[in-house]
């Protein structure tokens, strides 16, 4: 009974019963008041015959106590108490019952007491008389035959409460069948289908069902279904362009170094001309071969794992600064390693340099943008939870529209003819080692980037 279906029928069964229930209590102690009243009638009827002949005779007298099924008769007219039939008692009485004005409480009380009571014993009914016929009338009877036939008469609105509940249970349950579960299963139908070949537009739901909730349901996926698939086929798209770029940028690179390698030789030329074209050309090709190399970087999709060892960080970013001290255009900018010499951290240092080398660099072509003298400085240190290495420059800070994507391929970048590939690429090799790379401030002062890599084998967040 795990399905649906299988639980609403139970469910079923239990609130009809329960509905049952309630109107059986009720029901049954105004059966047992029917019940008294009818033999409070028959009773005035037998005494009718008294009134019309004084003299009856003993025989005549006990055949009509045993019609009305009581054992004597009392009826009050005028304020005169009567004795109109009687009968010897077998038991005392025992208990007596008042259906004068009785409250609905007072009646399913004595209804169930009945019910309980299993001793057969001698009882007193007090009613009014039918039409009037004196102030009141009192009988005396055996309490067993009221509780037989109450107890008749619970069964069988029990058993018609069963029957009743059975067949509304089954109608239910056939109308949830149709009209909730096989709809609800050809909803996952189509998502089982769907999943199997998401890019397959033809497998997209097409909404059928007749009820409303179900058919904004089926709506509501079809519309899922319709972004996802075009989701897939533009990362589809992306990824096959990033492909294509990949090998040009390869094959580009390729033939760039060559050139880079012509070039080298026309820098012995005596030509004045060549002389002073010659860098320039050099760092164009430079720049182009880095932006190749970048793009490759970004377009494999197999970059390795990090691997995790304990790395001495001073001498990583001594190479990083070294390296960019020798570019052409930091002959005014300061270039300052305040990382500790014994600080230790586990990481993967070839691609901690490539993080701290794209950030140092980016800072180095802002100062130098501003043609006025700057410092760039890395510093280090750690706390119970994780390392930090920062970047800091004096450079005139990033751009508003730098800041909205900076860790967007293609949108990030400063410069002009940047790419931005170098602050995503480094942002991905940080989350590789469950750290985190973000910007922790840039103004008209400068800079500041910021790396976390944690102690604990979990990620920064």
């Amino acid at each position: 009974m795990n399905s649906l279906s299988g639980r609403f029928l139970i469910l079923t069964i239990i609130f009809v019963m329960l509905a049952e229930v309630f109107i059986f209590v009720p029901s049954v102690s105004r059966f047992r008041q029917d019940y008294l009243i009818d033999r409070l009638e028959r009773a005035q009827i037998a005494s009718l015959s008294l009134e019309a002949d004084d003299m009856i005779s003993p025989d005549l007298e006990a055949e009509l106590l045993e019609n009305a099924e009581v054992f004597n008769v009392v009826l009050r007219r005028d304020e005169i108490r009567r004795l109109a039939l009687s009968s010897p008692l077998p038991l005392p009485i025992e208990e007596s019952f008042d259906l004068r004005d009785p409250t609905a409480m007072t009646l399913i009380g004595d209804a169930f007491a009945t019910l309980l009571d299993p001793e057969d014993k001698v009882i007193r009914v007090i009613g009014n008389p039918v039409r009037d016929g004196g102030l009141l009338i009192e009988i005396t009877m055996m309490q067993m035959p009221l509780r037989e036939a109450m107890i008749d008469y619970g069964q069988n609105i029990l058993v018609l409460s069963a029957v009743i509940s059975i067949i509304t249970a089954g109608l239910l349950f056939v109308s949830v069948q149709i009209l909730v579960v096989r709809p609800t299963k050809s909803v996952v139908e189509q998502m089982q289908r769907y999943a199997a070949a998401p890019e397959d537009a033809r497998r997209i739901i097409e909404p059928q069902a007749g009820v409303k909730e179900l058919r904004d349901a089926e709506e509501a996926l079809q519309l899922m279904q319709t972004q996802l698939t075009g989701a897939l086929k533009q990362k589809e798209r992306l990824a096959q362009l990033g492909s294509a770029v990949a090998k040009v940028s390869h094959d580009l690179r390729n033939i760039l170094t060559s050139a880079q390698l012509f070039t080298d030789r026309i820098e012995s030329s005596d030509d004045p001309l060549v002389k002073r074209m010659v860098p320039k050309l050099v760092n164009s090709i430079t720049r182009a071969v880095n932006l190749c190399e970048t793009t490759l970087a970004f377009g494999r999709v197999d970059e390795p794992a990090p691997t995790l060892t304990i790395t001495e960080l001073h001498p990583i970013v001594a190479d990083v600064l070294d390296s960019e001290r020798l570019s052409a255009d930091a002959a005014d900018i300061t270039f300052v390693n305040e990382v500790p010499v014994s600080m230790r951290i586990r990481g993967d240092g070839e691609q901690l340099f490539r993080v701290i080398n794209n950030l140092v660099r980016n800072a180095r072509q802002a100062i130098a943008a501003t043609r006025q003298p700057g410092t760039i400085s890395v510093r280090g240190w750690e706390d119970d939870q994780a390392w930090h290495i920062t970047v800091c420059d004096t450079g005139p800070g990033l751009p508003v529209k730098a800041q909205e994507h900076l860790f967007q391929p293609f949108q990030g970048g400063v410069r002009k003819g940047g790419t931005g590939l170098g602050m995503v690429i480094s942002a991905d090799l940080i989350r590789g080692h469950g750290g985190k790379l973000e910007l922790e401030r840039t103004d008209e002062n400068g800079t500041v980037f910021c790396i976390r890599l944690p102690k604990a084998d979990v990620d920064l967040v």
